[in-house]
């Protein structure tokens, strides 16, 4: 699905610069001012919640010269072939620097890391896509003087080209969610509901700023970009520093969850192994990325109560306590989860991992977070793999006969939901490779 994404951008941006060879290029200059922003935009790319590389200020002006209108007073004429090959070219440009050494790539390739590549390509894709649609629905009413004998003037106007610039947004967040989907293996609904929900973030800013510099174009010319660019800017400073807290909190959980393994009441690694098998469980039964990030760190310092505990348990393994042993080690690592900073939903799953999913009656009881079940059937697992691997050879075999053994104890305690959701994962083991 990605490759066809790709290949559909690819072919549409050759045909376009094709087009536009063949047709000569309109106005070259306000062409090639609109293309180098684009460009500029490009080389200071942001990281969003969830992994996601955007380039607010690239993306809006490429939207804003897809609506572009009268310039200084005069029509344009440069329609949609030029627009996508614009957009296409100023891509391009933005990443072609960072193959060259002191590029982005080129610092990745000597720190041992592997360069942005699928997520780079994701982007470009998407907005060549996207912009061509917004051009698709503007471009051709404009020029063929189809506005101007509809009553859009003024005010209307403006409620047009919002309306244009809504849909993009909505065709760059279903395009987004496919990729998402194809990624990380999330539900699409899911994917979508994150990528909605991105645009009351800097979604919106870029949204508004391309709408905005298309219509003041049509007053100041090229004034236009420079002047609505930089409160983007700003807010791309702001997201940045925003995303600086998000990677320092990230690094105190990791740093919390490993108080448990120095401490010797937890096997090494075991925290992070929970974690990884409740992502993988959370992606095949739909959680969005934001609940992910929850899931992931309430799974990380699932076991900090341990730390109140005079003797650690045998292997630290909690799922062989007693049920009111479990639930009060949960509650004292809830509060002092409580303490340190972080989200409040993640102390409230911590605290009710260890609680039945159903009552006495039998009765599902609602008020047990998803995200906390997932965490109990994760540690279970883990914890009685390795009891298992201490009485022998694990591997598949080993591991399927835990998830008998979660099965049977499964209704009350365990999810049958989650625990189905596990026996999915085991046959490929998509999440994470426990030893043998």
């Amino acid at each position: 699905m990605i490759r066809g994404l790709w290949l559909a951008a690819a072919a549409l941006f050759l045909l376009c610069c094709l087009d536009v060879l063949h047709h000569g290029v309109a106005a070259p200059l306000v062409a090639t001012a609109f293309a180098l922003v684009v460009a500029v935009g490009e080389r200071v790319r942001i990281t969003l919640p969830g992994d996601r590389e955007q380039a607010p200020i690239g993306t809006a002006v490429a939207l804003a010269y897809a609506l572009l209108g009268p310039l200084h007073g005069l029509p344009t004429t440069h329609g949609v072939s030029q627009v996508v090959a614009v957009a296409g070219v100023g891509t391009l440009l933005g990443r072609f620097p960072h193959r060259f050494p002191g590029g982005r790539a080129h610092r990745a390739a000597h720190a041992g890391q592997a360069p942005a590549g699928p997520g780079v390509l994701d982007g470009a894709a998407r907005r060549v896509l996207t912009v061509g649609f917004a051009g698709v629905l503007f471009q051709p009413l404009y020029n063929s003087g189809a506005l101007d004998r509809l009553p859009l003037a003024g005010p209307v106007y403006g409620v047009f080209l919002t309306g244009v610039a809504a849909l993009a947004a909505l065709c760059d967040a279903t395009l987004a969610a496919v990729q998402r989907r194809a990624a990380h293996g999330l539900r699409f609904g899911a994917a979508l509901e994150d990528e909605l929900r991105s645009l009351l973030g800097i979604g919106s800013a870029i949204v508004a700023t391309g709408m905005l510099i298309s219509l003041l174009a049509g007053e100041v010319g090229l004034w236009a970009l420079p002047l609505f660019c930089a409160p983007l800017v700003l807010a791309q400073a702001s997201f940045r520093r925003a995303a600086g807290i998000r990677a320092t909190t990230g690094q105190t959980i990791e740093t919390l969850a490993r108080a448990t393994e120095v401490a010797g009441y937890t096997p090494p690694g075991h925290a992070r192994r929970v974690a990884d098998t409740a992502c993988a469980l959370g992606r095949v039964l739909g959680l969005g990325s934001r609940d992910l990030a929850l899931l992931e760190y309430a799974a990380l310092m699932h076991d900090i109560g341990q730390l109140s505990l005079v003797e650690p348990v045998p292997g630290g393994a909690t799922a062989l306590l007693p049920q009111a042993e479990q639930q009060r080690i949960a509650r004292l690592g809830s509060e002092v989860i409580s303490r340190t900073g972080v989200p409040r939903q993640v102390a409230g799953q911590v605290a009710r991992l260890a609680d039945p999913c159903r009552g006495p009656d039998g009765r599902e009881d609602p008020s047990v977070p998803l995200a906390a079940r997932i965490i109990r059937v994760a540690n279970a697992f883990d914890d009685l793999s390795a009891a298992a691997r201490e009485r022998g050879p694990g591997g598949p075999d080993g591991h399927r006969e835990v998830l008998g053994r979660l099965r049977a104890e499964g209704g009350r305690i365990y999810d049958p939901r989650v625990l189905d959701a596990l026996g999915g994962l085991l046959p490929s083991a998509p999440g994470p490779r426990y030893p043998d």
